[in-house]
């Protein structure tokens, strides 16, 4: 599971890349938007600007932009920024492997076995998105629901 400062994180880099032929946007502005507590959303926009996902400019007409375009903005690496390693357990981290101290052969341990395929899958997905393609993705999806009728909130389906 994703953090909350993760999921904040994306969310704040993909209005950004929305809102780019703008220029700077205002933290106060993502917050709005995006409904993020600005005090948090500083502290996140701040660790972004300093691994180089985003830009910032100071007095009138500043804010933050992205510092690269989204294509080359990659999930996995504001994931792996913000929450750690995608393993679920530090006997398959890539990135920071610990032998469990409770197992006697790790070669012959299920749970690493599977843990090692959840990571590997993960890692896959995340490794393999950029933000580009999360942007993509909510158009798609906007696309193919614009002329789906939804059911009034409270009605039944019989």
């Amino acid at each position: 599971m994703i953090s909350r400062k993760t999921k904040y994180a994306l969310k704040a880099l993909m209005y950004l890349a929305r809102e780019s032929d703008r220029g700077p946007v205002l933290i106060s502005e993502i917050s709005e938007e995006e409904r993020i507590p600005k005090k948090f959303l500083e502290s996140i926009l701040v660790t972004l600007k300093n691994q180089g996902f985003l830009h910032s400019r100071k007095g009138k007409g500043g804010g933050y932009s992205l510092g690269k375009p989204p294509k080359e903005i990659i999930v996995g690496e504001v994931v792996r920024l913000l929450d750690g390693p995608f393993a679920p357990v530090p006997c398959v981290s890539e990135t920071a492997y610990m032998k469990c101290t409770e197992c006697n052969d790790e070669n012959a341990c299920g749970i690493r076995l599977v843990m090692k395929d959840v990571r590997d899958a993960i890692a896959g997905v995340l490794l393999s998105t950029t933000l580009a393609d999360m942007i993509e993705r909510v158009k798609e999806t906007g696309k193919r629901n614009s002329g789906i009728s939804h059911p009034k909130r409270g009605a039944t389906n019989v």
